[in-house]
């Protein structure tokens, strides 16, 4: 596992909690490591494309 450190608004740290006070989670890491799957899931071909869109930006005009 790798470790991250980030911080989020308090009122979103406070929904993960009530997440794991519900049950629905072991802790909030757990809750954490959930929502960022999900995102990539949903998300991986818009995100691949925007990478892919701005490579070939970089590679025509450069750093601007």
């Amino acid at each position: 596992m790798k470790k991250v450190q980030t911080e989020i608004p308090e009122q979103l740290y406070k929904k993960a909690l009530a997440l794991v006070k519900e049950g629905w989670f072991r802790d909030e890491k757990d809750v954490f490591s959930e929502a960022i799957r999900r995102f990539l899931d949903t998300h991986r071909p818009g995100l691949m494309e925007k990478f892919i869109r701005d490579d070939v930006e970089w590679g025509l005009h450069g750093h601007e």
